[in-house]
């Protein structure tokens, strides 16, 4: 586990240490673990962008400000951030989980971010957690426009890339792994005309390709 690097990626360092250790303790590993700290994330996590959304637009309607929280605090959301930190090179986990892929499980990793602010929380106060979720969500923030409905990744790609006369993406299947109730797919994104190939990994076919959309609008950044 490389503390440092996580911190780096994370811009926050921890005054107590057992606290990103638990953070990042599955519970098929041992105890105590991050089930409590996801617990508390989760809060914090849904009120730092409540407060972000309300500061940002302060016309938008409660309804639609409701629909766009929800979109950025979801599993796929999560997930792709997770992703982006290498966060599964740093859980915990116990034999079973890592022999079934359990480090790209997106509902742990998931729930390993969220905990990751509970501690956060704990260690340095609610502005210090509601400043990381500003650094992690700063992409996906800086993308809303009001009144627009949100567009997902792969539509988006393919806006971008229409808008620029290029060939739109071929997705590939790379693979699949884990038992049959708890599969996951790799699949790639290819742009060839930017030189781009993109990988994504999700518990659907469909939710692999959005996430290696997202990687390749990144990329395209």
């Amino acid at each position: 586990m490389n503390v440092a690097r996580l911190e780096q990626a994370l811009g926050y360092s921890f005054a107590e240490r057992d606290l990103l250790q638990t953070a990042l303790t599955h519970r098929s590993h041992s105890t105590p673990h991050n089930e409590r700290l996801e617990f508390v994330g989760d809060s914090i996590l849904n009120c730092a962008i409540a407060l972000e959304l309300y500061r940002r637009f302060p016309s938008l309607p409660e309804g639609d400000m409701s629909r766009l929280r929800a979109n950025l605090v979801c599993q796929d959301a999560l997930h792709r951030i997770a992703d982006s930190l290498d966060l599964g090179t740093q859980l915990r986990l116990g034999e079973g989980e890592l022999r079934s892929g359990g480090h790209r499980r997106p509902s742990i990793l998931a729930d390993a971010l969220e905990a990751l602010i509970g501690a956060v929380h704990l260690d340095g106060g609610f502005s210090a957690a509601a400043d990381l979720v500003g650094r992690l969500y700063a992409s996906q923030l800086a993308a809303i426009v009001p009144g627009q409905q949100a567009k997902d990744p792969k539509t988006r790609l393919q806006e971008y890339l229409q808008g620029r006369r290029l060939p739109l993406p071929k997705y590939v299947m790379m693979d699949t792994s884990g038992q049959a109730h708890l599969q996951q797919f790799r699949v790639c994104c290819e742009l060839p005309a930017l030189r781009i190939c993109s990988e994504g990994l999700g518990p659907s076919r469909r939710a692999a390709e959005q996430m290696a959309a997202e990687k390749a609008l990144e990329a395209i950044k």
